[in-house]
């Protein structure tokens, strides 16, 4: 039906009467430009009288006063808003030509063991995207301002092919172009519309693992299951400890040059509630600083005389990371008198009552290899990088461990916070050095020995979120190459494992393939690689839900388990997708085994959530238990102040990224291309998605790197 339109009558009139609306049908045959507004004289004013010509010229000349004022105020908030751009744009310059002049950038962190070539061919490829990029959107604007804006709804090949030649003679930049895009139509299009949809298909099976996981987690909700100790130890002021069940247990602190952390960590391990002729803490120090060194051997000697049994132990030959420090402690020979260890990173404060929720699990369970905890974050709300990861780690923990733990009784060790039964540790080949990722890689072989785990979402223990984007994006990157070198080492071992194929199939297809290997491929390629190239070749498209739907409903979905983390449910989703390039570039290391698969970073500690814990510990004034005696935290408190206060003095710095600068530019320049196909969702989400990448790339997410 053609469009209608319709004219109000003027309302100044004396009797006050409604006024009519005149209404036009528009022939089918009538383009628009024939369509001309009525002029005054065409106006219809039913059963009024015209307003005289003094009192209309009063109106016209107050309403023009009006209008005046508001030009005036548009013109003076337009100005506003360039003095405000231009000053951004210029600090923006400012802060990219200082950041270049002090060579602080992510280039310059290439460790000697690392080949420099490999690094940097990932950085190139990005490099050679983005100038093809800019190449085309400039061709793009010649073509858009001469009128030869062509694309595959508007014209046929066949005429395409008679245009091109028509144009030879007039104009040769018509002629180029009309080739270009049939070069584009005929031989770019196919194959990235066939990789786009071979994308689509990953995101869509990712997507449905991550609806099923949320039911579960509803359905474990909705029926309230848990895991359920069979016997709870008695309690130890009581007296009554020849009615409960405790069996003897070793505490192991693995940590290396964690002077800002060590202190709350040990006074948190020695305050567990346990019989002291049942415990035994290790504090494994691997720290190469001798002032570390003595800081943390002063601080056992501390505890040693309030009455604990604990013991430090530094190996003198450092190999094999975290994996062979823990292995060089189970090799001690009283090792063999304790049933279960228990482990803690250096940045973790357990509860008093972690072993007596915990090892009761193992009581009349013989199966029963691990029981692990919940992490929860001192620090989540320190910065938006804490709380972006607040909402990852809330859903690992909350819904995949959680839904993994109940209904198939495996899941991956988180590497802290969790009770091995020393048999089954030792049973499926103890710790191994082979990978990054050796919490990791002794749960995939204890479960292939047949081992069952317990997780337990209602026993937290407290830990420090990464605050500065380093020392994240390292840990990302340890997190995720790791994975890839351990499936390219147990991919035999899980085929010829004695267990059902239905366990053979959840460890090869979802845990190691879905979520390690597809996840960050197709967040990388799909929103970083396909649609840009979908602007400059518009013959290959991504349809809308693709690109705002699906992703939106998928971080609903993710930030559930955190609720107070809503308001940041859209910095969360472009911020993921600017740490898929991180994640895309650690899975390929560790999948091909390159230089930096094997890059071991420790995690920088910023010490803050030490002030804190101390303090809730002094104001609980924690009762003596047999076993147990209670520390000066007050002085510990002071000391740690102390500690603070001197690392705040420190110089700090932020360095540039060029990899996700080059992005940012690349995403940029796809979102002007866009302007001219006139794609609103497309262009909205590679402008903010660009800005993301731009943000991270110059370091202005979380807090400086000494």
């Amino acid at each position: 039906m053609a469009p209608s339109f319709g004219w109000w009558g003027k309302q100044g009139h004396r009797g006050g009467g409604t006024p009519v609306v005149v209404k036009m049908e528009t022939p089918k045959n009538w383009s628009i430009s024939e369509i001309q507004t009525p002029s005054d004289e065409e106006y219809f004013y039913p059963n009024e009288d015209i307003l005289p010509n003094e009192q209309s010229t009063k109106l016209r000349n107050k309403n023009a006063k009006q209008l005046t004022w508001v030009l005036l105020l548009k013109a003076h908030k337009a100005a506003g808003c360039l003095t405000s751009l231009a000053t951004a744009l210029f600090s923006l310059f400012s802060i990219i030509r200082r950041r270049v002049a002090a060579g602080r950038t992510d280039t310059t962190d290439t460790l000697v063991a690392e080949n420099p070539n490999v690094k940097s061919r990932f950085f190139t490829f990005i490099k050679v995207f983005l100038f093809l990029s800019l190449v085309l959107l400039g061709f793009e604007l010649v073509a858009y301002f001469k009128g030869w804006h062509f694309s595959a709804s508007d014209l046929h090949l066949k005429y395409l092919y008679t245009l091109s030649k028509s144009l030879v003679v007039k104009d040769v930049f018509g002629s180029v172009y009309s080739r270009w895009v049939l070069i584009r139509v005929e031989y770019l299009a196919p194959p990235l519309q066939f990789l786009a949809n071979a994308c689509i298909v990953l995101f869509l099976v990712q997507s449905v693992d991550r609806l099923v996981l949320c039911l579960g987690c509803f359905w474990i909700k909705f029926r309230k299951i848990k895991p359920v100790a069979k016997q709870a130890p008695m309690d130890l002021e009581s007296g009554e400890e020849g009615g409960g069940y405790y069996p003897m247990v070793l505490v192991q602190i693995p940590m290396c040059n964690e002077k800002e952390v060590y202190q709350q960590s040990i006074g948190a391990v020695c305050n567990l509630e346990w019989p002291k002729g049942k415990i035994l803490i290790q504090v494994l120090d691997d720290s190469d600083d001798p002032e570390t060194q003595l800081m943390i051997k002063d601080e056992v000697h501390k505890w040693q005389q309030e009455g604990a049994n604990i013991v430090y132990r530094h190996r003198v030959i450092r190999e094999g990371y975290k994996a062979g420090n823990l292995k060089s402690a189970m090799n001690c020979s009283y090792v063999k008198d304790y049933e279960f260890v228990t482990i803690f990173d250096a940045d973790f404060q357990p509860a008093s009552d972690f072993l007596k929720r915990t090892i009761p699990h193992f009581k009349d369970n013989e199966d029963l290899g691990l029981v692990q905890a919940r992490w929860s974050f001192v620090n989540k709300d320190e910065n938006l990088l804490t709380r972006l990861q607040n909402v990852n780690l809330a859903f690992h923990f909350e819904v995949e461990q959680q839904v993994n733990g109940i209904f198939l009784n495996f899941f991956g060790f988180n590497g802290t916070a969790g009770v091995w039964r020393i048999k089954a540790l030792e049973g499926s080949g103890g710790w191994l050095e082979r990978t990054t990722v050796e919490d990791m890689d002794i749960a995939v072989r204890a479960h292939l020995h047949g081992w069952k785990f317990i997780y337990l979402n209602d026993v937290e223990c407290q830990c420090e979120l990464p605050e500065s984007y380093e020392a994240y994006r390292k840990q990302q990157h340890r997190w995720h190459s790791g994975p890839m070198q351990l499936f390219r080492l147990c991919f035999l071992d899980i085929i010829r494992a004695k267990i059902s194929i239905w366990k053979k199939g959840n460890l090869i297809f979802l845990f190691f393939l879905l979520r390690k290997l597809i996840l960050p491929f197709y967040s990388f390629t799909l929103f970083c690689v396909i649609l840009p190239m979908t602007m400059f070749i518009p013959e290959a498209t991504l349809p809308t839900w693709v690109v705002c739907y699906i992703p939106a409903t998928m971080s609903f979905l993710n930030i559930l388990p955190a609720p107070k983390s809503f308001p940041f449910i859209v910095p969360y989703l472009l911020f993921e997708n600017t740490m898929s390039v991180t994640k895309f570039n650690a899975m390929v290391s560790g999948l091909f085994q390159l230089g930096s698969a094997y890059e071991w970073v420790v995690t920088k500690k910023s010490g803050r959530s030490s002030e804190g814990d101390l303090a809730s510990l002094v104001d609980k004034k924690p009762k003596h238990h047999r076993g147990v005696s209670e520390p000066d935290l007050e002085e510990l408190q002071e000391e740690i102040k102390k500690q603070a206060e001197k690392a705040a003095k420190k110089k700090k710095h932020n360095r540039i990224y060029t990899k996700e600068l080059a992005l940012a530019c690349l995403l940029l320049t796809a979102a002007a291309r866009s302007l001219l196909s006139a794609q609103g969702i497309h262009f909205y989400f590679l402008l903010f998605q660009g800005i993301s990448f731009l943000l991270v790339g110059l370091d202005l997410i979380g807090e400086q790197v000494e």
